[in-house]
């Protein structure tokens, strides 16, 4: 099969994109199919003159890893100067024409959000994951959380600002300030005194015009996985320092992670059943990837859906497909697989 893995993109995610893509593109490659690799945003400058699915290259050699810092956006922008006029680097869209199916290894605002899926769509390429309108949904935390309300589904409260809204404060401390439309923690903030309050939401208005301000809940954290509908087993993630962040999410040996996690089979049971319920609520296709916290009483609490989750070397989807003895290759194959039933 002719696969483009696309990854990279100019969102904070971008290191966390490129490693996923490596992984997947590798995996991929060693499955037999024809794997290219592509950053979305930097494409592929050179010319077209040969079926690139068919060449001895590794397209992974220049991607690099997840490094302790957020990329700086402006230096992948300088790269291209032209990139007002489409957001998709050279070839692209045509490398993706060309493919049976095109692997969506990005994560953040470009590329979860549902634009490029949109885009796929009126053009007739296939890619996996949901679709635009559910991908917009679920990258919106103020409108999922609605949702999820509405359902049923146990979610912190809060309130949902734009930059320039007056803030009425009304979400006691400790509380959680973090960006609307953003992932991997970046610019999310626990916040327990007044003092560190207005710094909280500034670095947060950083890197999104709104924002969410919720109540902080104390406990453990979790994850469940849900392909084709039905839930994996529940990953713990129990971070050595701090909380689950940018960097406890991504550098090997942050983060102490059990999996299937230690619960009774009530709490096991109530939380797969919630995470389902999220996926049938935000009308998720094919596969996505539910965070929880749970309390001492046993209260449980939704914080979102990820629709596109991290398939990096320490990302927890794999861990929680290993746990059904689905080894990373055959998950690679499966999520392509459901998302081409589709069709």
């Amino acid at each position: 099969m002719k696969i483009v893995v696309l990854a990279g993109g100019i969102s904070t995610e971008r290191d966390v994109s490129l490693s996923s893509g490596t992984g997947i593109y590798k995996a991929l490659k060693e499955k037999g199919h024809q794997a290219i690799l592509i950053d979305v945003f930097l494409g592929y400058p050179g010319e077209l003159t040969e079926d690139l699915f068919a060449l001895e290259k590794d397209w992974a050699t220049d991607m690099r890893g997840v490094s302790e810092e957020i990329t700086d956006i402006a230096q992948i922008l300088a790269l291209r100067p032209d990139y007002k006029k489409s957001f998709f680097g050279p070839n692209v869209l045509t490398l993706c024409q060309q493919a049976d199916v095109v692997f969506m290894a990005l994560h953040g605002a470009e590329g979860e959000n549902g634009k490029i899926q949109a885009c796929f769509d009126l053009m007739g390429i296939r890619y996996t994951g949901t679709d635009h309108i559910s991908s917009a949904i679920a990258m919106d935390k103020a409108i999922s959380k609605e949702l999820f309300r509405e359902n049923g589904i146990p979610t912190p409260a809060g309130i949902h600002l734009k930059k320039g809204e007056t803030d009425p404060k009304t979400v006691p401390f400790p509380l959680v300030v973090k960006c609307c439309n953003g992932g991997s923690s970046v610019g999310t903030y626990i916040v327990e005194k007044e003092e560190e309050y207005e710094q909280a939401k500034v670095d947060s208005f950083r890197y999104d015009d709104e924002i969410i301000i919720e109540q902080y809940i104390k406990g453990r954290e979790f994850s469940v996985g849900v392909i084709d509908g039905k839930a994996l087993p529940i990953i713990e993630i129990a971070p050595i320092s701090g909380f689950y962040d940018y960097k406890n999410k991504y550098q090997a040996g942050s983060t102490i992670e059990t999996c299937p996690a230690v619960l009774s089979e009530e709490l096991t049971v109530k939380m797969q059943q919630y995470a389902e319920k999220v996926f049938k609520t935000l009308r998720l296709k094919n596969y996505a990837r539910m965070d929880f916290m749970l309390k001492e009483n046993g209260e449980m609490y939704c914080l979102e859906a990820n629709t596109l989750p991290g398939m990096t070397p320490t990302s927890l989807l794999p861990q929680e497909a290993q746990a059904i003895g689905v080894p990373y290759g055959d998950l690679c194959e499966w999520l392509i697989k459901i998302s081409l039933r589709e069709e």
